[in-house]
C-alpha cells in the first residue's frame, strides 16, 4: 500500500507536463521497440500509443489495430509519470511511518516479464539463494539432537554444567540476532554488496568455532574449566551464525525480481531447509550411532559378571571405545563444516544482491523500542507468536533429548539414528500434502489437525520399549506434525502483518521487526525447553559416563517426552482458538489491500 502523498493540486500540471515530456524522452524507447520487432519495415513510423503495462508491447508499424491513440499515449505515460513521481529522500515522508521503495526495482538484471518491465529473477540464482541457506540448518537441527548427549556421554560433564551450557547458549543466541540485524542495516555497501561481505567474513570462523565445539578437551580438565570451553565456544559459533544467517535472509529483498519472484525464492529456501534438516541429522547420526551403541554393549557385557548395583553404579574410564566415540564427533562436525564451507561458497558466487536507489535506502525509520512497542500492541501477532511459542518448545522438548531417550530409556540405542531418518523423510515428503490442506481447508484447521496428531505418538513413546516397528509407526506420525511446524507458522505470519498493515496504513517497513522477533521468541523457547531437560536430569540425579541411569532418570526421560510436550501443544491449540484470521477474513483483508492501492 502507498501512503498519502502531499499536494494532490499538482497532479493535472503533472499528467500534462508529462504527456509533453513524453514526445522527448518515451517515442525513442518506443520507436526501439518497434524497430527491434519488425527489421523488414525500418522506415514506419511509431505512433506514440501503446497498451498499458510495464513495457509497451511489439505492434505492427502502421499501427492500424491501435484503438484511440491519443488516450493510450496519455494513460501510457501518466502512469509512467505518476511511478517516477513517488516522493524521495527524508523531506518527502509523512509521519514517523513511511514506505521505503522497494529494493531491488530498477536496474536489477535477468529476463523480463512477459508484458512487464521487471526482469525475471533467473532459476539458478533462485537455487544458488536456497543452497546458501543450508548452513543454519546443517548446524543447528546437529546441535538440538546431539549436543546434550555429546556432553552428558561423551564429555561426561556434570548435568548441572551441560545444563547450564545449553540454556545459556540457546539465550545469546536469540539476543545476538537482533544485535547482529542492527548493525548489518547500518553497516556501507561495498563493491560486492552490502550483505555478502558478512556472509563471507563470518564463515571461517564459523567453521572454526563449530568444530572446537565437538572437540573434548582433557579428561584431567575439571568440569568448571570444560563448562568455560563449551559456553565460550557455543556462544562464538552463535555469533558467527548469526552473523552468516541474519544477512543471508534478509537477502530476500535484495535478490531482483518481481514480489512474486522473491516469493519462489523463499520456497526454494524453505524446501533447502528441509533437505538440509535430513542431511544433516542424517549423516551425524549415521557417523556417530555405532560408538553410542558399543558404549552400550560393553555396559551389557558387564551384566554377567557384577551384581545389578556394581553395574548401576559402574563409571567407564577414558576407555578406546570412549576414544572412538569422540573422534566420531569430531569427524562429523568436518563433514558437516566442509557443507558449510560448499554453500557458503555458492552463494557468494551464484548471487548478486541488487540494491535500489541509495536516497530510498536511506530513509530514516522509527526507534527500535518503538517499533517493538508498535507491533506487540498488535492482537493477533501476539496470539500467533504466543501459540507458536508452547508448540515449538514442546517439539524441541522432544527434540533435546530425542537421542539420549532412545539411548536409555527405549532400548534402542544401536535404531535410534534409523528412526531419526524415517521422521526427517516424513516430515520432507508430507509438506506438499499439508500445503494442499491448508489451501483446501484453511491454514487454522490445518494447525489443529496436524499438531493434534503428535499427542498419541507421544503417549504410543513412553508405553513400548524395544520396538522398532510401533517406534517407526510413531515416528511417521510426529514426522507429519514437524511438517506442519515447519510449514505453518511462517505461512501465517504474513497474513498477520497484512492485519497489520490495514489496521495502521501509516506504518511501514516493520516486516523485519516482525520476522526477528518471531524467531528470538522460538529461539529463546527452544533454549528454554533444552536448559530446563537438562537440569531435570541433574535433579534426577544423572551421573555422567554411569554404565546404567538409575530408575529415577528414566522416569523423568519418559516423563519429558511425553506429559511435558502435550502439556504444552494442548497450551499452544488453546491459544490457536483465539486466531482471529480465517479464510473469510483474509480475503476481506485482501480486498482492502487492493482498494487502497
Amino acid at each position: 500500500m502507498r501512503g498519502e502523498r502531499n499536494g494532490p493540486s499538482l497532479l493535472p500540471l503533472l499528467l500534462w507536463a508529462g504527456v509533453w515530456r513524453s514526445q522527448f524522452i518515451f517515442a525513442p524507447r518506443l520507436r526501439r521497440h518497434c524497430h527491434a520487432a519488425h527489421p523488414a519495415a525500418p522506415g514506419a513510423r511509431l505512433p506514440l500509443a501503446a497498451p498499458l503495462g510495464d513495457s509497451p508491447p511489439v505492434l505492427g508499424c502502421s499501427c492500424s489495430c491501435l484503438p484511440s491513440r491519443a488516450s493510450l499515449s496519455l494513460l501510457w505515460f501518466c502512469r509512467h509519470l505518476l511511478r517516477e513521481a513517488l516522493p524521495r529522500g527524508k523531506g518527502s515522508m509523512q509521519g514517523a511511518c513511511q514506505k521505503d521503495a522497494a529494493p531491488g526495482g530498477q536496474n536489477l538484471g535477468g529476463r523480463k516479464q512477459k508484458g512487464q518491465g521487471t526482469p525475471r529473477l533467473p532459476t539458478s540464482r533462485k537455487i544458488c539463494y536456497a543452497l546458501g541457506g543450508a548452513p543454519y540448518q546443517l548446524t543447528g537441527n546437529v546441535i538440538s539432537f546431539f549436543l546434550q548427549i555429546f556432553l552428558l556421554d561423551i564429555v561426561q560433564l556434570d548435568a548441572f554444567w551441560a545444563s547450564s551450557v545449553i540454556f545459556v547458549g540457546r539465550a545469546w543466541d536469540s539476543v545476538s540476532d537482533p544485535i547482529v540485524g542492527y548493525l548489518v542495516s547500518r553497516s556501507p555497501e561495498r563493491k560486492c554488496g552490502k550483505l555478502i561481505p558478512w556472509t563471507l567474513g563470518s564463515t571461517p570462523f564459523g567453521v572454526l568455532l563449530y568444530c572446537l565445539l565437538w572437540y573434548t578437551p582433557s579428561d584431567h580438565l575439571s568440569s568448571s574449566w570444560k563448562f568455560f570451553w563449551y559456553l565460550t565456544t557455543y556462544c562464538f559459533f552463535q555469533t558467527c551464525l548469526s552473523c552468516y544467517h541474519v544477512p543471508y535472509t534478509s537477502m530476500t529483498m535484495f535478490l531482483g525480481g518481481s514480489q512474486s519472484d522473491r516469493d519462489s525464492a523463499t520456497a526454494y529456501r524453505m524446501a533447502m531447509e528441509i533437505v538440509s534438516t535430513l542431511v544433516g541429522s542424517g549423516l551425524q547420526g549415521l557417523i556417530v550411532s555405532k560408538y553410542h551403541a558399543n558404549i552400550i554393549s560393553n555396559c551389557q557385557g558387564l551384566n554377567g559378571s557384577l551384581s545389578n548395583e556394581t553395574v548401576s553404579n559402574y563409571t567407564f574410564p577414558s576407555t578406546e571405545t570412549l576414544k572412538n566415540a569422540r573422534a566420531s564427533y569430531l569427524i562429523a562436525a568436518l563433514v558437516i563444516s566442509s557443507l558449510y564451507c560448499l554453500s557458503c561458497a555458492i552463494l557468494v558466487l551464484g548471487v548478486q544482491e541488487q540494491h535500489g536507489p541509495s536516497g530510498k535506502q536511506d530513509q530514516s525509520r522509527l526507534p527500535f523500542i518503538h517499533s517493538l512497542f508498535i507491533i506487540m500492541s498488535h492482537r493477533t501477532y501476539m496470539i500467533l507468536l504466543s501459540g507458536f511459542l508452547f508448540v515449538s518448545m514442546a517439539f524441541q522438548m522432544a527434540q533435546g533429548i530425542f537421542a539420549f531417550f532412545f539411548t536409555h530409556a527405549a532400548g534402542l540405542s544401536e535404531y535410534f539414528q534409523y528412526l531419526l531418518l524415517i521422521l526427517l523423510v516424513v516430515a520432507c515428503f508430507t509438506i506438499p500434502f499439508w500445503q494442499w490442506f491448508l489451501v483446501k481447508f484453511g491454514k487454522k484447521n490445518a494447525v489443529f489437525v496436524g499438531y493434534s496428531l503428535a499427542i498419541p505418538a507421544f503417549i504410543i513413546l513412553v508405553q513400548v520399549t524395544n520396538s522398532f516397528l510401533i517406534f517407526a509407526f510413531t515416528m511417521i506420525l510426529i514426522g507429519c506434525s514437524i511438517a506442519v511446524l515447519f510449514l505453518l507458522p511462517w505461512s501465517m505470519l504474513p497474513d498477520t502483518i497484512d492485519d497489520f498493515q490495514v489496521k495502521n496504513p501509516t506504518c511501514h517497513n516493520l516486516e523485519a521487526f516482525f520476522y526477528s522477533f518471531f524467531i528470538f521468541v522460538n529461539k529463546f523457547g527452544g533454549g528454554l525447553a533444552l536448559g530446563i531437560s537438562t537440569m531435570c536430569l541433574h535433579f534426577a540425579g544423572y551421573h555422567p559416563g554411569t554404565c546404567e541411569p538409575n530408575p529415577m532418570v528414566i522416569l523423568v526421560l519418559r516423563v519429558l517426552m511425553a506429559p511435558v510436550p502435550i502439556t504444552l501443544l494442548i497450551i499452544g491449540l488453546t491459544i490457536f482458538c483465539f486466531y482471529p484470521l480465517d479464510e473469510k477474513k483474509k480475503r476481506e483483508i485482501r480486498a482492502k489491500m487492493e482498494a487502497a492501492k
